[in-house]
């Protein structure tokens, strides 16, 4: 078991699954929440009937799968439906991510989540990580990675905290606006050797 919890995030187009692979490469589980969200979901979990009895069949697909489209399009345009959502799916997030970083055999482990700060996640973890970079690198990445539009990109960051408000919750910055792949794995590595530290001091009391 992991003594010692990492918990990373950024906004949309920040780079945090390249961080995190770095990571991965060096030996850390990584447990990323967007992954337990999707699996919460599945076809057969109890999640999806709730869900299905609560916005409507259509809200399934042919082939007894959500239909994720659908749904995000719905919880953005409707505060209620979202909140309903998250009470539901949130704490049932919440318990794997703690199995997962309970069954942790790195010595540190890092949780990965979008949403860290907004779902109170920072209350699992020893130290935040954010992976921080401007506005205008977060449209220019994702609209040429996703084929979104920069109306929708927008929107997404507009959904999500600030960048300002990450930064005030954050332990550790890594700044990668204009990082090559070979100077952000130095930066990892930096704080790598970090964690290593703390998390051997957290062990030995």
């Amino acid at each position: 078991m992991s003594d010692y919890v990492i918990g990373l995030t950024g906004g949309i187009g920040s780079g945090k699954t390249t961080v995190t692979n770095i990571f991965s490469k060096m030996g850390i589980d990584i447990i990323d929440a967007d992954i337990i969200a999707r699996d919460v979901v599945q076809k057969g979990r109890l999640t999806l009937g709730l869900i299905s009895e609560h916005f409507g069949d259509h809200f399934i697909l042919p082939n007894g799968e959500l239909n994720r489209a659908l749904l995000r399009q719905q919880i953005f345009s409707n505060n209620d439906d979202k909140s309903w959502l998250n009470n539901l799916l949130h704490p049932l997030i919440r318990e794997e991510i703690t199995l997962q970083a309970s069954s942790s055999k790195s010595p540190y482990c890092i949780i990965v989540a979008p949403l860290l700060i907004e779902n109170g996640l920072t209350s699992l973890v020893n130290r935040v990580l954010v992976i921080d970079v401007n506005e205008s690198t977060q449209l220019s990445r994702t609209t040429a990675r996703d084929s979104n539009s920069e109306q929708q990109v927008q929107a997404i960051i507009n959904s999500q905290v600030s960048r300002q408000v990450r930064q005030a919750h954050a332990d550790d910055i890594l700044l990668n606006d204009s990082c090559s792949i070979e100077d952000l794995t130095q930066s990892v590595s930096q704080l790598h050797r970090q964690y290593l530290l703390f998390s051997a001091r957290v062990n030995k009391q």
